[in-house]
């Protein structure tokens, strides 16, 4: 299990964690996900950054890492959906109050 505390809302993981939760396959050059380079870029972040970030939601098990080098990362719906509705990063994924969905779809 992880060791994570959300002392404050942490802006950084809750958009790299939606970034991956809505990335849909038509999104990704491959079918095993995406790369923390890639993401980086979507997200607008220093790639160490994204890498952490990516590293604590692999750690609470809600994405998956495939492949050395590079290597590809995915939303782990299944297990998101079976995480504890108390959980911190749950809990930060789950707060849409500030999210703009245009983001993430085209009408």
């Amino acid at each position: 299990m992880y060791e994570y505390e959300l002392e404050y809302e942490d802006k950084e993981l809750k958009k790299v964690g939606l970034e991956l939760m809505f990335m849909t396959p038509e999104k990704c050059e491959k079918s095993e996900g995406i790369t923390a380079v890639e993401l980086a870029k979507l997200v607008e972040l220093p790639v160490e950054v994204v890498k952490k970030k990516l590293n604590i939601l692999k750690d609470a098990g809600i994405v998956r890492v495939k492949g050395i080098n590079p290597k590809f990362w995915k939303f782990d719906e299944y297990n998101f959906q079976r995480m504890d509705e108390h959980d911190d990063i749950f809990k930060l994924l789950c707060s849409f109050d500030d999210v703009d969905f245009d983001r993430y779809f085209t009408y």
